[in-house]
């Protein structure tokens, strides 16, 4: 069986290109007794996967140049001498970037059967609804009659995330970088939506938005949101920070905030989570959500790119705000 893989050709210096990726076909040795092969039909494509194209030391370990790329997949199973996943079923894994591969089912994952496209479990029922789910749950502690601040709203993180602010009851204003997703939320029910690109003065008009001030600020941005975030916040505001996503492709330090004293002075939290340090709830969210998505509470938009010769321009167009919701790609 051969298998085609996107490989990491050279790491980007600033924004990703397509010349930084290379397409491969490897050779797989034929499945031995307890193994089995695995087709995949979707992979994910994530910001958090520029810092890993980076050789630092990090929470995660860098990919390495000339080597198949890796993150989320769903899968299913076409050739099988483990009985635990016989032919037919569908899994989850970090093996994406590829076509194939053979596992002896160690860190793969059953998906139960479920009326939604498989897809979903890399997006609003995966890492990014997960995500969504803790950073107001169990970092923010969100609750209702509160107002909430989501930067990158249109995301596969944020698009969650303001739909499960509104479930809890808070009052939610966004940003995001297009008149096209600013409708896209306010069709979401959001009650306050700013283009960041055209609105002018950021601070004004997130002190226009939240007039009363911010209560929770889910940060996925950094930089000039960070800095309006902490000059809008009410005093104990707590902020959870998911990414910064402004900062991924910069070749040099970023300079922080100058408005750092609005920590102290609003006496602020602000705590910075990794999901994966939380999936033992897992359980908890995903009945949670699987409620919100059977009674049409929670909308699950995708942006789908068709063919593993596709996953590097999907991964480089998360940076141009080419993704509303989830951004995957379809290889089966």
């Amino acid at each position: 069986m051969k298998s085609q893989v996107i490989q990491l050709k050279s790491r980007p210096e600033g924004m990703p290109v397509a010349d930084n990726f290379n397409q491969a076909e490897l050779t797989l040795e034929a499945i031995k007794p307890g193994e089995f092969l695995v087709k995949n039909l979707w992979m994910s494509v994530d910001p958090y996967m520029r810092g890993r194209m980076i050789d630092r030391k990090s929470y995660i370990a860098p990919f390495e140049i000339g080597k198949a790329l890796d993150g989320g997949a769903i899968g299913e199973v076409i050739e099988s001498l483990n009985p635990e996943f016989p032919i037919g079923s569908k899994v989850t894994s970090m093996l994406g970037w590829r076509s194939h591969y053979v596992t002896d089912g160690s860190e793969i994952t059953r998906l139960p059967e479920t009326p939604l496209c498989e897809s979903h479990f890399l997006g609003v029922l995966g890492m990014p609804g997960m995500t969504a789910w803790t950073g107001l749950n169990r970092i923010a502690e969100l609750k209702a009659g509160e107002t909430l601040f989501v930067s990158a709203a249109s995301g596969a993180v944020g698009s969650v995330a303001v739909q499960i602010g509104k479930l809890m009851g808070a009052r939610v204003v966004a940003s995001v970088g297009s008149n096209d997703k600013a409708d896209y939320l306010r069709k979401l029910g959001v009650d306050e939506v700013i283009n960041y690109k055209t609105c002018g003065d950021l601070n004004a008009a997130l002190a226009q938005a939240a007039p009363e001030g911010i209560d929770v600020y889910f940060e996925n941005v950094g930089g000039d949101h960070l800095s309006a975030a902490l000059n809008n916040m009410k005093d104990h505001g707590r902020i959870a920070v998911c990414g910064m996503i402004a900062q991924y492709n910069d070749t040099a330090p970023t300079p922080g905030p100058s408005n750092l004293a609005q920590i102290i002075i609003k006496k602020l939290k602000i705590e910075g989570f990794i999901v994966f340090e939380h999936w033992e709830h897992y359980g908890e969210f995903a009945a949670q959500m699987g409620q919100w998505l059977a009674a049409g509470k929670v909308h699950a938009e995708q942006t789908i790119y068709e063919g593993l010769s596709q996953a590097p321009d999907a991964f480089i167009g998360l940076f141009e705000g080419k993704n509303r919701g989830k951004m995957v790609v379809k290889l089966g």
